[in-house]
């Protein structure tokens, strides 16, 4: 059976990346992190699995991900790093894990470090 993923992010045409909590991401920019995605949800169905992306402004994530909970379900939940690492999203990611943990109890969840290594965050774990 093919394992459904969810990758979750920020909509990179969303993020100012000249803020200083982006400082580490400085070598990117909206097409470079949209690229890095397609390539990696390319990566994920060559290897057999079934990712959908599912991007949004910072503060919309936390309802919009609930609603895909409710009419999808997944094998893998992955919460990207631009959520979790940007110490101004910290509640977001709070938020998105209960979200997470109430609707999607089965799904494994997982974490990449930034756009370019979802895949691997997504094999960890199925």
């Amino acid at each position: 059976m093919t394992k459904r993923v969810l990758l979750v992010g920020i909509d990179p045409a969303t993020i100012d990346f000249t803020h200083p909590d982006y400082a580490r991401f400085a070598s990117l920019d909206a097409a470079r992190v949209r690229e890095s995605l397609e390539n990696d949800v390319s990566r994920l169905e060559q290897l057999g699995y079934k990712p959908s992306l599912c991007l949004a402004a910072v503060e919309a994530l936390p309802s919009i991900v609930q609603h895909r909970l409710e009419v999808d379900t997944y094998d893998c939940i992955l919460i990207g790093a631009g959520v979790r690492v940007i110490p101004h999203n910290f509640t977001v990611f709070e938020q998105l894990v209960n979200v997470v943990h109430q609707r999607a109890p089965h799904a494994k969840i997982c974490f990449n470090t930034g756009p370019h290594d979802s895949t691997e965050a997504v094999q960890r774990w199925i």
